[in-house]
């Protein structure tokens, strides 16, 4: 059995305080059955030691297990390889993250793209072209889903064929805001959603700093397209700081209140961007451009290459399992494969491994509604 849905459901024990009890090995089912002295010694405090213990009594790990797949969900605790690397690298990481989609290999290379709510037509368009650039190029989307800077970033990486990753600050089977329903559904089908808060579980303002450090963490870097200084987005950009990741901005106007904390982070050495090729140059990632052609895309000429781009998506397929449902011989689906590369309608991620692509979006120009003012966090 998987243990990692019968942790306790309640999101108040932290991250340090069940750190001793998920040392390096398989210890899931040893935190679950763990007694009251085991839990103290861990750090938890008396009442939340109470609650867990109360929790348990009621909760059965099975039919948690249950809820999770019946939700698409899955729980992946520190030690497991598909843990994402960078975050185990930082300090006090989750114990347990929830997943719905898939991380892939290629997320190795992720950058955070975060913003105010209430952006302004500049940084619209900023966000939108940044997030699709960086996308086009190769690299992973993160963001927090958001409305404002967060939704663009989110949305222009989806149109330009790339992979972008959501950071909730609830369980999964909530989705904050409601409106971004849809384009949640979108990011687990060619990326992922990713919480450290169990099913149930719906957004309050203080779990945002939570999820800000886990969007920082799985990233190389942060960049801060606009926010005041005291924005949730400097908030991210201080823990990708105190994480030894690169922190970027992009300058605006000395006038606008939404430029306050990235020329704020400038002034502290941050690296200003205003072209990709600003953040690509820092992160020594200027070679994923030119090893992965995202080129506007050609019409299939031929029926071969019409059977191949009917059964490759924008998640990963072996080449074995392209020849298998396509029923063309090995020979012919490579010679295919090697031809839609060329004219960049796939991508070979290495591994014998291939991914569809889709063509970019086109530049992101400001929209002329007025961002929708926020209720509640």
């Amino acid at each position: 059995m998987s243990w990692g849905g019968a942790l306790p459901r309640h999101p108040r024990p932290r991250p340090v305080g069940l750190r001793p009890l998920l040392p390096s090995g398989p210890s899931l089912e040893e935190a679950w059955k763990a007694d009251a002295p085991a839990l103290r010694a861990a750090g938890l405090d008396a009442a939340t030691v109470d609650l867990v213990v109360a929790q348990r009594r009621e909760i059965d790990p099975q039919r948690e297990l249950e809820r999770l797949e019946e939700a698409g969900v899955r729980p992946i605790p520190r030690f497991h390889s598909a843990y994402p690397a960078r975050l185990r690298e930082i300090s006090d990481p989750p114990p347990l993250i929830y997943v719905r989609g898939a991380m892939a290999p290629q997320d190795e290379w992720a950058l955070a793209l975060v913003g105010t709510r209430r952006a302004t037509a500049y940084g619209r368009q900023a966000a939108g072209e940044l997030a699709r650039d960086l996308a086009t190029n190769g690299v992973t989307v993160v963001s927090g889903l958001a409305r404002g800077i967060d939704t663009i970033a989110h949305r222009a990486a989806l149109d330009a064929g790339g992979r972008t990753i959501a950071v909730l600050a609830n369980g999964l089977d909530t989705v904050y805001p409601p409106e971004n329903r849809g384009l949640a559904s979108e990011i687990a089908e060619a990326g992922a959603l990713i919480s450290d808060y169990p099913l149930g579980t719906k957004p309050r303002a203080e779990f945002f700093p939570r999820r800000n450090r886990i969007m920082s963490g799985v990233s190389l870097g942060t960049l801060v397209v606009e926010g005041d200084v005291k924005s949730g987005a400097m908030i991210t950009a201080r823990f990708a700081g105190e994480q030894n990741r690169e922190v970027f901005a992009v300058p605006g106007s000395i006038f606008a209140p939404q430029s306050r904390g990235p020329l704020s982070l400038i002034r502290d050495g941050a690296t200003p961007v205003a072209s990709v090729e600003h953040v690509l140059e820092a992160l020594n990632l200027t070679m994923i451009g030119a090893q992965m052609d995202f080129g506007r895309a050609a019409p299939p000429a031929s029926e071969d290459e019409r059977a191949l781009m009917e059964v490759l998506t924008r998640e990963p397929r072996h080449v074995d399992e392209v020849v298998r449902d396509t029923g063309l011989a090995a020979a012919r689906v490579s010679a295919t494969l090697a031809l839609l590369e060329l004219k960049g309608q796939v991508r070979d991620l290495g591994g014998m491994q291939y991914v569809r692509v889709r063509e970019p979006a086109p530049a992101y120009e400001a929209s002329a509604t007025p961002p929708k003012q926020e209720t509640t966090p």
